[in-house]
């Protein structure tokens, strides 16, 4: 797992964040439930589901008794606000990495040709739409130092040195920079990408 490392600081846990930057299926699970609770909590979920399982096997999970996996979603502290459509994601996530790339999670951007396979294979992804993909590229050029040729246009506005997502947050002061500005941006009606 070495060449992964990357330098995302986020959940408030070092062992959370250090998972998050050396496994990769870490890294997809965290973004996958980045939505409808906040950044730390998402991002913290892959750590929880480790201990829990005691593994991040996507082939493992893949296969686990739907029922017996969400257990390990919703038992408390939950992984997110909505485990059980959470849990079928994850599962979904996982299958799609067996079935596409040898289950190996980072075959998703490694094994990508270029900056528009990379958009591609993220979008191809359970769970991924326009805009995480945009975010996760930008994760990937920002915090694992992974930018294929083209990766700005991939990222869009997520590209820039505004401190818009989770790819700007290298500790706890990016995370209270980036909480402000979306904070603002909401109060003023725009979105993360204006």
């Amino acid at each position: 797992m070495g060449p992964h490392t990357g330098t995302l600081v986020i959940t408030g846990d070092d062992d959370a964040d250090l998972l998050l930057n050396t496994d990769p299926l870490a890294l997809l699970i965290g973004m996958l439930l980045d939505q409808q609770v906040p950044m730390e909590w998402a991002f913290k979920g892959p750590a929880t589901l480790q201990k829990r399982l005691g593994h991040l096997d996507p082939a493992a999970i893949a296969e686990m008794d739907p029922e017996v996996f969400l257990e390990a979603c919703r038992a408390k502290p939950a992984i997110h606000r909505f485990p059980k459509s959470m849990a079928g994601r994850i599962q979904d996530l996982c299958r799609h990495i067996v079935d596409h790339h040898g289950g190996d999670a980072a075959d998703v951007w490694v094994g990508a040709a270029d900056s528009t396979d990379l958009t591609q294979r993220l979008r191809d992804l359970p769970g991924y739409g326009a805009e995480k993909t945009s975010i996760f590229v930008a994760i990937l050029a920002k915090r694992m130092g992974h930018r294929p040729d083209g990766w700005e246009t991939a990222a869009g506005p997520f590209a820039d040195d505004t401190p818009r997502s989770v790819a700007d947050i290298d500790g706890p002061e990016a995370l209270a920079s980036v909480r402000a500005w979306k904070k603002a941006q909401k109060a003023a009606g725009k979105s993360k990408q204006d």
